[in-house]
């Protein structure tokens, strides 16, 4: 039983290593990327439509949903990021159907790379949307004392996005282990159901902390309208 897929190594030349962990990231992005460029190269506008077409359509609709109803103005500006998200550790969590593989997810250095995905995307979105003075203006609210524990909070908070989905993964790949040990019949087989919606739940969470995240480093402060002077006594 492995803790992580870090420890199954496929190649090892000096100090170059190749293990389970970058073999099936790499193996995922290929193939995220190659099916998309499949399943988009013959995207029809009219009433005809393939399946695929209409099954991704309601995908990217119901991840575009899930952005505004967190606060985003501007959802469909940050679907190429927030989907990507979700996208790759939503397959990432559904390929543990397939004998001997590993998910990349249940690596802490794959689930820190993601968050530190987060930790730049955020004040580049931020930036974005309220300029650099308007973005760093925020730390500083409600008042200065609070800048140290605004940037504490930004740090803590991508600590907590990769331990937490490095966590839940390992876990589940142990439960399952062991009962594939005890039980070799029908838990496994349950197990592996609860599994994939763990893994699809730990793919959603993910990507809407992101957004929330996001949604916060993008809200653009209203500034403080002066007292009118008929209104003062």
């Amino acid at each position: 039983m492995h803790l992580s897929p870090d420890e199954v190594v496929f190649w090892r030349y000096g100090w170059l290593t190749i293990n389970a962990t970058i073999a099936y990231t790499w193996a995922l992005m290929a193939l995220l990327a190659v099916g998309s460029l499949l399943i988009t190269r013959n995207l029809s506008t009219g009433i005809e439509r393939s399946r695929w077409q209409n099954f991704l359509e309601i995908v990217v609709s119901g991840i575009v949903k899930q952005i505004e109803e967190v606060g985003l103005r501007r959802p469909r500006a940050y679907l190429g990021f927030l989907g990507t998200l979700f996208l790759f550790i939503a397959a990432a969590n559904l390929c543990t159907v397939i004998p001997g593989y590993e998910p990349p997810t249940g690596s802490l250095s794959t689930t820190l790379a993601l968050a530190l995905c987060v930790f730049v995307a955020v004040p580049l979105f931020g930036i974005e949307e309220q300029g650099l003075r308007g973005y760093l203006r925020s730390y500083l609210e409600p008042t200065v004392i609070m800048l140290p524990f605004n940037v504490i909070s930004e740090l803590s908070r991508t600590l907590a996005l990769a331990v937490r989905l490095f966590g839940n993964m390992m876990s589940g790949a142990m439960i399952l282990a062991i009962l594939l040990t005890i039980t070799p019949f029908l838990f496994p087989i349950v197990m592996t159901l609860l599994g994939l919606l763990t893994g699809m739940v730990q793919a959603y969470i993910f990507s809407i902390l992101a957004a929330v995240y996001i949604a916060a480093a993008t809200q653009v402060s209203e500034p403080k309208l002066a007292p009118h002077p008929e209104a003062e006594p």
